[in-house]
């Protein structure tokens, strides 16, 4: 399907102006909700207004809840009161909650008017939550029952409806309070007056409501069913928590890590206004130019020594490359540690330790490689030795910081994906030309 959004984008945006008919429509009642955002995101702004025009009014909705929040916003922003009032006809609380940071909040207020009181408590409850927490994101289409229903209950109950991911019944108590879960295939055979609560499942474990996102996708994961239950401080069930929900919070998780290595946000539009997108780049490149400058200035301390031995600025990338490459690669071995929650304060200093020795290991192998070809190079073995004494250095330090530095940003709050490549980058620069244009003066000079 992704080949035929690529085709079809290429179509829209280089189709004649003359042509009677929509090229929409041939793909829409194909293409899933997930699969039509794909598209309008991908899409010039100007193509996006016209392609959207085309979308099925009953599909609408599902659209932008898939969309990303920027590109959403876009859309949003050009539309009148009519459409709008259109949009909020029929909302439920979970689709409301995607969409409400989106809408102005009179629509808002408007679109929760319109609910029947099930649904607005459902939106009030959830819209407490902060983003990142499980307790904003629930399901509430769920098959609960009080915990003194029978077989026969249920049997009737599963009858009536059966929602996807319907593996397990939640039981409550008077209160709402979760008491207990019991899997649909342990009704068969039983007996139709048979207690529910004899049925239940032993050490099920609900998600707290406060718990965080990243937090409450690795308990899913391990949970090796098709939803959980979440509940309030109180214990009160709220929702639950499904296998899509899960995964399209792996998804997101993951893309964000991608994008906030570059210091972008996952929820930007591709294309989003030039002055915005400019806005957002340049503070990273303004960070990049100090640490520029930084290594500059300690290359400028040895100017003397590099206008004496030039070939010790033919070889400075040399050792500057090899400490970025090692140090990446352990910052992103690090890095995926932390968001596995695998790494601790008792396993730190093991792990700098096995670090190290990789970097020693390695620094010496690429010294002496690096060494005897910039000594045969030059025909210095000055040379070669001065390259080969700062790639170990260099090496080791990379090493070092590539363990320390996400561990510290962890710690003072600052997502490492974000930061961490930069900082990195910077130590191995100016430790990588300070030791070694240092020796180079010490040697060579």
């Amino acid at each position: 399907m992704s080949e035929e959004i690529k085709q079809r984008i290429d179509q829209l945006i280089r189709s004649d102006e003359e042509a009677d008919a929509p090229l929409y429509p041939e793909v829409s009642d194909s293409m899933e909700p997930d699969q039509v955002a794909l598209l309008l995101e991908s899409l010039p702004r100007e193509a996006r207004a016209e392609c959207w025009a085309q979308v099925p009014v009953e599909q609408r909705v599902d659209v932008l809840v898939e969309m990303r929040t920027e590109a959403r916003a876009s859309l949003l922003r050009d539309f009148d009161s009519q459409a709008l009032d259109q949009l909020i006809s029929d909302l439920d609380a979970e689709t409301l909650i995607e969409l409400a940071e989106s809408l102005p909040e009179d629509v808002v207020d408007i679109a929760l008017a319109r609910m029947d009181e099930r649904q607005r408590e459902h939106y009030e409850r959830s819209a407490q939550y902060d983003e990142n927490a499980i307790g904003r994101y629930v399901d509430h289409q769920l098959l609960i029952l009080p915990q003194n229903s029978r077989v026969r209950d249920a049997v009737r109950l599963l009858r009536r409806e059966t929602p996807l991911f319907t593996q397990h019944l939640w039981l409550v108590d008077r209160t709402g309070r979760y008491a207990g879960a019991v899997e649909t295939r342990a009704l068969f055979g039983q007996p139709d007056h048979l207690p529910l609560i004899e049925l239940e499942e032993d050490e099920f474990e609900p998600l707290q409501a406060t718990r965080s996102l990243r937090e409450a996708t690795e308990a899913f994961e391990h949970a090796e069913v098709s939803a959980l239950p979440v509940v309030d401080d109180s214990g009160r069930l709220l929702g639950r928590m499904t296998q899509t929900l899960a995964l399209e919070l792996l998804h997101e998780h993951y893309e964000g890590q991608l994008m906030a290595s570059a210091g972008l946000d996952e929820e930007e539009d591709l294309f989003a206004p030039v002055m915005r997108s400019s806005r957002r780049r340049a503070t990273w490149l303004g960070i990049n130019l100090l640490t520029a400058f930084l290594a500059s200035w300690a290359i400028g301390l040895f100017e003397g020594t590099l206008q004496e031995v030039v070939a010790l600025a033919v070889l400075m990338p040399v050792v500057a490359s090899m400490g970025g490459i090692a140090g990446s690669q352990t910052l992103t071995l690090i890095i995926r540690g932390l968001a596995l929650g695998q790494i601790s304060a008792a396993n730190i200093m093991p792990l700098l330790r096995k670090e190290l020795s990789v970097g020693g290991l390695n620094g010496v192998l690429w010294a002496l490689v690096i060494g005897f070809v910039a000594a045969y190079w030059f025909s210095s073995p000055g040379i070669g030795l001065v390259i080969a004494l700062a790639i170990v250095v260099n090496i080791a330090v990379a090493a070092l910081s590539g363990v320390m530095v996400p561990v510290l940003l962890e710690k003072l709050k600052i997502d490492p994906a974000l930061s961490g490549s930069v900082i990195l980058t910077t130590v191995t620069d100016v430790v990588g030309f300070v030791v070694f244009l240092g020796l180079g003066s010490l040697f060579l000079t």
